[in-house]
């Protein structure tokens, strides 16, 4: 017997909203050239790097991540649910989507725009599940949840291209009611590709490299559809004539739903660019459709359309269950012509793009096991009862990156026995794993599924010394109105930047962003080296092999590094321009960030060292080249010591005021950096020596809560003429002044409120003991993000003026470091 109450009941944590309920004034992007999709983004669905589609809560499919590492966001409204239901002689049918087309299409259906947002229910998220509950529009209760497989350290179902919508419905009254629910379908196989094929790079405004995405929307010629029935599932296959092995863009869609759960109508091809008469007649008529099966290919300008509809009649307080799924087969991905990969999933279904009929008849056998293996692997979490609701709604919602970040998962290969894997930095920066934002993003991959984060780290591993002479131009002497010096793109032993864009060879040419000179940053090789010691730490310490495969890249890139210790003493000083993570801001000298990086990424090779010296040392007694491998490790971690030596008295000498750590040795500012300590958050996260003392880092602590939170917030309550008490601050920002205020009002990156780095912030001040303090900071930022029409698209920067730049950012994942140190 199903316990319905457990399906109507949306999980107190979740992210809820009124179905359809707008936003007066949803938060817009600081610069024109960013992205700006609007606030109706709601919970994505479908595997890691399987690509994924939005629902919103208006109901409607927006957002298509179909292509690896590409964007489209727009509604397709014969993409859609619709519910018919019959009380007696009375009927009616609603197509559940609160915004009607305004082209004139599928104008005969009946929206679900009537009402007022409140009256039509409540749509929720707490991913990778969300429901829409509704309320007033039916005499039946009615609830719909959501869902793709994915939970924690599941490498198989978590890539699959699916998603299932389980209905419930029950029949509070005492008398019959008959209801029909349709999934509508459009035929949109061949559209996901760049039409493209060799974009030329261009310089945006703000000097970050971007190339055109004309994506084939429209192109269905030869598009058919098939209807397939078998025991346990009905629905059709949208598929396209094609010849020979699948090439990027061709594969199948496929709508599936159990016959078990009633009696199954379907439509193998109608018009969705019609009125729509052709399907809603008979479904509005009495839930039915007409069971026409036409495998016609379409011609040039035509469109094609398939749905499946469940129709049932509850008796008085009966309560049914009907599930529907959503599957895609699109196995190939092209970077530049003719580079391409096959997707995790096809490691599980074939490569032949033929198998979409397949994955969903897996969804509908599957789905109950995989709903139950979701609810294990988070409801210990959700438990929890130290833990806010607010913060175990973000926490599981900042996943959503996970799924639709331009998420790439390779198929499995000998060098690679889990694939490849990589996530964009964002949307706007569309380059794969940005190594210094993942310093702090990466939490979560690590936390939930550390196979991939150790396979991404392999790849800038192997990168490390690779070279790359192609020359180019620096972005940022653009904006700057400057004539641009002409850099190597990848210079040896440097640590790249990123992994590489999806219109190139993601994994293999290294360096995308050409914003800043990457070659010269001077936290890049630090960040290497502390998140290969922390992914060994924290997935158990015993997985030699993978410190045994970056060790020379170590090696190398910090011996890259110490090259710009121009005055040798032990500290690489940073040039006077922007040339780390905040790459709008100008460091000279010895920094509080790079440095304190520094040395703890010293500390974490030294740590390194004695291991694998050790290892040899047991394993290889007698074996001339395991002594002599000893040996060259050994006098190694000596260098690094000696670093070490020089390096710790120079941080504290130069850098300490007595209250914080300055900005840094040569600029002469009196900034108040929130993120001056990374380092030491690092250290004692490993278990590592502390970069500074622990009295230091609390003054040091309590200047940034008072400086970049408080006041800030103060003086931009003040500058708006609101009243503190009633003010929502807007988090901390990177750097002012002691009082709060700014050095510039006209500063880029000082002044804003960076989610990933808050979120960092504030991980180490629960390291610290301070609590209060950390947790004061996350909120703020959780409710500029999920109150001002930001969720499911969380941006890196949000500004005191409501506006946000680069949305879909990775580094919000690092509310999993604050979760881990609570």
């Amino acid at each position: 017997m199903i316990n319905s109450d457990a399906f109507f009941q949306i999980p107190e944590s979740a992210w809820t909203r009124s179905i359809g309920s707008g936003w007066d004034k949803p938060y817009t992007v600081r610069y024109a050239s960013n992205i700006d999709d609007g606030p109706w983004h709601g919970m994505p669905l479908g595997g890691f790097g399987a690509g994924c589609i939005g629902r919103s809560s208006r109901g409607d499919f927006n957002l298509w991540h179909i292509d690896g590492g590409e964007h489209w966001f727009q509604n397709v409204p014969a993409c859609q649910f619709s519910l018919f239901e019959q009380d007696g002689d009375d009927s009616q049918a609603i197509a559940l989507c609160t915004e009607a087309p305004t082209d004139g299409t599928l104008n005969s259906w009946q929206w679900d725009n009537g009402k007022e947002a409140k009256e039509r229910g409540d749509y929720a998220a707490l991913y990778p599940r969300s429901w829409f509950k509704y309320r007033n529009s039916f005499r039946a209760e009615v609830a719909c949840e959501q869902f793709s497989p994915i939970w924690a350290e599941n490498y198989r179902e978590s890539s699959y291209p699916v998603a299932v919508f389980l209905w419930t419905v029950r029949n509070p009254s005492d008398r019959p009611l008959t209801l029909s629910i349709m999934l509508s379908w459009q035929n949109m196989t061949g559209w996901f590709t760049n039409a493209l094929r060799s974009p030329e790079v261009k310089v945006r405004d703000d000097g970050s490299p971007v190339y055109e995405y004309q994506p084939r929307i429209g192109e269905s010629e030869g598009n058919f559809n098939q209807i397939r029935q078998d025991t346990g599932s009905v629905g059709c296959v949208m598929g396209r004539v094609r010849a020979g092995d699948p090439a990027e863009g061709d594969g199948q869609w496929a709508i599936a739903a159990d016959p078990n759960a009633g009696e199954v109508f379907y439509h193998g091809r109608w018009n969705p660019i019609g009125d729509g008469s052709d399907l809603w007649q008979s479904f509005s008529r009495d839930g039915s459709l007409p069971n026409i099966t036409d495998e016609t290919p379409a011609q040039a300008g035509e469109q094609l359309g398939a749905a499946v509809a469940v129709r049932m009649t509850l008796n008085p307080g009966e309560v049914k269950q009907i599930p529907f799924v959503l599957a895609w087969d699109f196995p190939v991905t092209e970077f530049a012509q003719g580079v391409t990969y096959f997707r995790r999933y096809t490691d599980f279904f074939g490569h032949s793009g033929d198998n979409a009929w397949t994955i969903a008849q897996t969804a509908l056998q599957q789905y109950s096991y995989w709903r139950q293996e979701i609810q294990n692997w988070q409801q210990p979490i959700l438990d929890r009862a130290d833990l806010p609701q607010w913060f175990k709604m973000a926490l599981f919602n900042e996943l959503y990156d996970l799924t639709s970040g331009g998420t790439l998962w390779s198929a499995a290969t000998i060098r690679d026995p889990i694939g490849q894997f990589a996530v964009l930095e964002c949307l706007d920066y569309r380059w794969y794993e940005s190594l210094d934002v993942r310093l702090y993003g990466s939490f979560a991959l690590l936390l939930l599924f550390p196979e991939l984060e150790k396979a991404v780290m392999r790849a800038f591993a192997r990168a490390i010394p690779v070279a790359d002479d192609t020359p180019r131009v620096i972005g940022y002497y653009f904006t700057q109105k400057m004539e641009s010096p002409i850099a190597q793109r990848k210079i040896g032993n440097a640590t790249p930047h990123d992994l590489g864009a999806p219109n190139e060879h993601v994994w293999e040419k290294t360096n995308y962003t050409s914003y800043q000179d990457c070659n010269l940053w001077k936290d890049l090789g630090s960040d290497f080296v502390l998140q290969i010691y922390r992914d060994y730490v924290f997935t158990g310490s015993q997985d030699i092999e993978f410190l045994q495969e970056s060790w020379e890249s170590i090696v190398l890139t910090l011996d890259y590094l110490k090259t710009f210790d121009l005055d040798q003493d032990g500290i690489p000083e940073n040039s006077g321009a922007p040339d780390q993570t905040f790459d709008d801001w100008r460091l000279q000298g010895v920094s509080a960030y790079c440095g304190g990086l520094w040395i703890a990424a010293l500390e974490a090779a030294v740590a390194i060292g004695g291991i694998l010296a050790g290892e040899q040392g047991s394993e290889g007694a007698g074996k001339r080249e395991e002594g002599e491998r000893t040996i060259q490790i050994t006098k190694q971690i000596e260098i690094y010591r000696e670093w070490l030596g020089q390096a710790r008295s120079i941080y504290q000498e130069k850098l300490w005021n007595g209250q914080f750590y300055r900005l840094d040795s040569g600029s002469g500012s009196q900034v108040v950096m929130a993120d001056q300590l990374c380092g030491q958050f690092y250290a004692r996260l490993l278990g590592l020596p502390d970069v500074v003392p622990e009295g230091c880092a609390r003054s040091a602590l309590k200047s940034v809560y008072e400086a970049c939170f408080v006041n800030f917030n103060r003086y931009v309550a003040q500058s708006r003429g609101e009243s503190i008490e009633e003010f929502v601050p807007v988090g901390a920002a990177n750097g002012v002044l002691p009082d709060g205020s700014p050095v510039n009002p006209n500063d880029t990156h000082p002044l804003e409120v960076w989610t990933g780095i808050n979120f960092g912030l504030a991980a180490f001040m629960l390291q610290m003991g301070l609590r209060s303090e950390a947790m004061a900071i996350t909120e703020a930022v959780v409710r500029q993000v999920y109150e001002n029409g930001l969720q499911f698209r969380t941006p890196e920067a949000i500004t005191a003026a409501s506006t946000f730049r680069a949305s879909h950012y990775l580094r919000p994942m690092a509310i999993w470091a604050v979760y881990w140190i609570s």
